[in-house]
């Protein structure tokens, strides 16, 4: 069930689309990031938004034609949980806490994985899978890597959920990625678009710094991978 814990990277590097110092504030309408270049403010929000720690993220990402919908919540231990789904594909829960991560789904989501069988032997049920290298999913200093932010340009400034937010963006290879930096308080990533590519999608970014708390669940309703493996 290799493919389970893809999904959820997958999931998970959706938002990785992205990015990270210290906050700033802006004074009525001065402009906080004034003299600063766009790889400047990137870099300022790529450490603000690691640095929150904790963070929510929502959005859709379309792949070989299907949207998703996919929600996350990001613990500071980089532990998480959400739900990614679409009308085809089922819907399903993933949680990655400590080593390990779980996936649940619904009958059309398993079936489309592993067909009629595998969504009767699963149902209602998390299968558990250990990370890789041990390493949680959703860390935070690879979420928000700022090892791609470079050669950005600012285009006009806009308002995210009424915050109002400096716009950048990178064009490379045919494919356009918008990042949406807040200009109040710290500047934190709002909302990262990407365009013209394989797997473009919109994630948004909020509740930084708030507690997230993620727990495996019980045992009684994890099956077992090797039972999997073996046909049991």
């Amino acid at each position: 069930m290799a493919a389970n814990r893809k999904l959820l990277a997958v999931a998970v590097a959706c938002a990785a689309a992205v990015i990270g110092v210290t906050g700033c504030s802006s004074d009525g309408n001065k402009d906080p990031f004034d003299g600063m270049s766009a790889d400047k403010i990137a870099e300022k929000a790529s450490k603000a938004s690691k640095d929150a720690g904790s963070y929510r993220m929502k959005g859709q990402m379309k792949q070989k034609g299907e949207v998703s919908d996919i929600e996350f919540s990001v613990a500071k231990s980089g532990d998480c949980k959400g739900t990614m789904g679409s009308a085809k594909m089922g819907k399903a829960e993933f949680l990655s806490a400590g080593e390990f991560s779980y996936s649940k789904g619904d009958d059309k989501f398993w079936e489309a994985q592993g067909g009629g069988s595998t969504a009767e032997l699963l149902k209602g049920r998390w299968v558990k899978q250990p990370n890789k290298g041990g390493k949680a999913i959703c860390n935070p200093d690879d979420m928000f890597s700022n090892k791609n932010l470079k050669k950005l340009k600012r285009k006009d400034d806009a308002e995210v959920g009424g915050a109002k937010a400096a716009v950048l963006t990178r064009t490379k290879d045919g494919e356009t990625t918008t990042f949406y930096v807040a200009m109040e308080g710290k500047p934190y990533f709002l909302k990262v678009v990407n365009k013209g590519s394989d797997g473009p999608g919109t994630v948004t970014f909020s509740d930084y710094g708030k507690t997230v708390d993620v727990k495996a669940p019980p045992a009684s309703e994890v099956v077992d991978p090797e039972k999997l493996a073996s046909g049991s």
